[in-house]
């Protein structure tokens, strides 16, 4: 007696993550000797990867966030991924920028690096109090900027929704950093 074998259908979701899992790229030893990089350029690049990516998170927001008013990029990489996703949904999307870069009064918030302080900026006018705000960037390590952009933003009095990213890196425990936001990354990495 042969056996048939069970089709299992894939879900629309993971057949996306997949095509977003395999246009990452990794690089071993940079920036330096023992650190296993995960490239998202080869995403940006690839129109149905990004696409992928985007699809993702707005279905995941949709899923669970019935009303948003901004995106908010860090500076960079969450400038990639927060206008496509804010224009998919409607909304207005606000940068988070290193300090100096932005025109205007401006907040800013210090941070700690491994190797230093940091600051981020907003300015003064692009959240207003009670705003319903979602964060985004391309990937959470151990947390300092996204942590600092919270910070940032409930000193502007927003109401943080969730802190967005494609690539965590879980051994780095950036998302306790975070805590009490909550945190949704699409791809998880030792």
């Amino acid at each position: 007696m042969t056996s048939e074998a069970t089709c299992v259908p894939v879900s629309m979701n993971e057949e996306k993550l997949a095509v977003v899992r395999g246009a990452v790229r990794e690089f071993p030893d940079f920036p330096s000797p023992g650190i296993l990089f995960r490239d998202i350029a080869p995403v940006c690049k690839d129109p149905s990867a990004f696409s992928a990516t985007i699809d993702l998170f707005e279905s995941y927001l949709r899923e669970n966030f019935p009303k948003i008013d901004l995106i908010a990029g860090l500076d960079s990489r969450g400038f990639l991924f927060g206008p496509a996703l804010a224009q998919r949904l409607g909304i207005g999307f606000v940068l988070i920028r290193k300090k100096g870069k932005l025109p205007g009064p401006t907040h800013s918030v210090s941070y700690s690096l491994e190797y230093g302080k940091a600051d981020i900026e907003i300015q003064t006018d692009a959240v207003d109090p009670g705003q319903k705000v979602v964060i985004i960037d391309d990937l959470l390590a151990t947390g300092g900027t996204m942590a600092a952009a919270c910070e940032l933003l409930q000193r502007r009095n927003a109401d943080i929704l969730v802190c967005l990213v494609v690539i965590e890196l879980t051994s780095l425990k950036g998302a306790e950093k975070i805590k009490p936001y909550p945190f949704h990354a699409l791809l998880q990495y030792e």
